[in-house]
């Protein structure tokens, strides 16, 4: 289920952070208590979304998570674009594979920031790593701002 914000979001457990992408999906995951959060390998996009889906719900049974943050692409002036577009049809058929809550969370400057948190990296290693590296930020904030509203 696709949910408008975090107020019904589970505030205890383990959380999946997504970085859609067209070519290259992120994915990190939280611990249980939601201090550390941990990346996982990209989602190297070979068929159709469909394959995605698969592997995010994959992943999100193996790790036993109890919902899912997708980083959603928002331009500055918060508007969306074709990419936001692409991200909530991600999500809506996501939320037909599983029944986990989905919210998102805008992901502005998560991939500059991962960049920077990835300091003097070679471009393969920027190339391997990113993706995860912004689910793993795009994860924090949404962490960040779920403790918030307890």
């Amino acid at each position: 289920m696709i949910l408008p914000d975090f107020n019904d979001f589970p505030r205890t457990g383990r959380i999946l952070g997504i970085d859609w992408g067209k070519h290259r999906t992120g994915v990190a995951v939280s611990d249980e208590n939601r201090d550390f959060v941990f990346v996982r390998p990209v989602i190297v996009v070979k068929d159709s979304d469909m394959s995605i889906v698969q592997q995010v719900v994959d992943i999100a049974e193996k790790e036993k998570v109890v919902g899912i943050v997708i980083g959603l692409p928002l331009f500055s002036d918060g508007t969306e674009s074709e990419t936001t577009k692409l991200v909530k049809s991600f999500a809506k058929l996501l939320s037909e594979y599983t029944n986990l809550p989905i919210a998102f969370i805008d992901e502005s400057f998560s991939s500059v920031t991962a960049q920077e948190y990835m300091g003097k990296a070679s471009i393969k290693d920027i190339k391997q790593n990113l993706d995860s590296a912004s689910a793993r930020i795009i994860l924090e904030n949404a962490i960040s701002f779920i403790k918030r509203l307890k």
